[in-house]
């Protein structure tokens, strides 16, 4: 099997895991809210992030992976900023309506490919922001219902996007740059963002839920769903950097708005949870937008490997030429070369001036 054929299967194989393994944690996240009233999301984000970081610990104790250190200041950056975007996101829902959170995780999106645009000189094609416009009018379209502003919860909305766009762009930068795996930098970031979480996590929860989370009454069924979020929330996180690893931050956001669609919809086949024409458009519209992006990518990724095919071809030409114009030069200081006739005639003409 070819390189290129193996990225592609591990490029699928990252994106179903992460489908699968998000919608999983929603739902279950969502009955064990919604159902048992357990409402401390940013502590239980620190759990997910410390089981995490225990799982990898043993995999790595099974030589699953290799450990490869790099700049300890940049992992512990990236590794507080991810907690930060996590606790900020949370902040923003408190502060918002559910509308205009939906909005905010609409804009970073856009807020990624200007990010890019500017400070990474990647070009996005008009194709490609064509259909990410379809994929966001469809998005919105399904989620959006009310947008109620106020001051504070627009610019908790503003620090959230700016800090997950950057983080995002970092998990993808980061493992490029130190030639590190999607598993090499989630173990190495993975303390500092549950340490980030576990110290603020409790004040944050009950600054939003007005409950202590110590003081909540963990039965049996709460305690069976927390361990069952806990699990899923490895492969969560594991295939959250896979996938911007193999791809971008732009399409882990499309795969997102993708889990979005398909929470809905399980939503109402699963927990009859209400459905309108709206959600229904909205999702058609959104899922147009999702094909032609996933096509445009393909097909523009096609022809960059296309492209460097032919200048890995010519280059190769242009090489074999170089190498028979030396040869070809070696040559003809070795052999030794015939007397021209016009030579032989001036040595004629030598021989008889002697004579006389």
């Amino acid at each position: 099997m070819s390189e290129n054929k193996r990225f592609q299967l591990g490029t699928i194989g990252a994106l179903s895991l992460s489908v699968v393994s998000s919608v999983s944690i929603v739902i279950c996240n969502k009955a064990l809210m919604s159902s048992l009233g357990f409402r401390f999301a940013t502590t239980l984000t620190s759990w997910h992030l410390l089981v995490t970081f225990c799982s990898l610990h043993v995999a790595l104790w099974m030589k699953l992976f290799e450990h490869k250190p790099f700049d300890p200041r940049t992992v512990v950056g990236f590794g507080i900023l991810n907690g930060i975007s996590i606790g900020l996101l949370n902040l923003s829902l408190g502060f918002n309506s559910v509308g205009f959170y939906q909005m905010t995780k609409l804009a970073i999106i856009p807020c990624t490919v200007f990010l890019e645009t500017i400070f990474l000189s990647k070009k996005f094609s008009r194709s490609i922001q064509l259909s990410l416009c379809v994929l966001l009018l469809g998005v919105g379209i399904a989620t959006v219902t009310d947008l109620q502003l106020n001051f504070l919860g627009s610019i908790l909305s503003l620090l959230a996007v700016l800090t997950t766009c950057v983080a995002q762009i970092m998990t993808n930068t980061i493992q490029k740059k130190f030639k590190v795996s999607s598993t090499q930098l989630l173990y190495q970031s993975c303390p500092y963002q549950a340490m980030t979480l576990f110290v603020s996590g409790p004040f944050l929860d009950k600054f939003l839920t007005q409950q202590n989370v110590f003081a909540f009454r963990y039965t049996p069924q709460v305690l069976t769903f927390i361990a069952m979020s806990c699990l899923i929330s490895v492969s969560v996180n594991f295939s959250t950097f896979l996938v911007i690893g193999k791809t971008s931050p732009v399409t882990y956001q499309v795969l997102g708005h993708l889990k979005t669609c398909l929470v809905l919809a399980f939503g109402y086949i699963l927990l009859h949870d209400p459905f309108n024409w709206r959600n229904i458009l909205g999702i058609f519209v959104a899922m147009m937008g999702m094909v032609l992006y996933s096509y445009y990518c393909t097909r523009e990724g096609q022809k960059k490997t296309s492209e460097a095919s032919v200048q890995l071809q010519t280059k190769e030409d242009e090489s074999d030429a170089l190498i028979g114009m030396e040869t070809g030069a070696g040559a003809t200081n070795d052999v030794a070369l015939p007397i021209s006739p016009i030579g032989k005639a001036d040595n004629d003409l030598r021989a008889r001036d002697y004579n006389r």
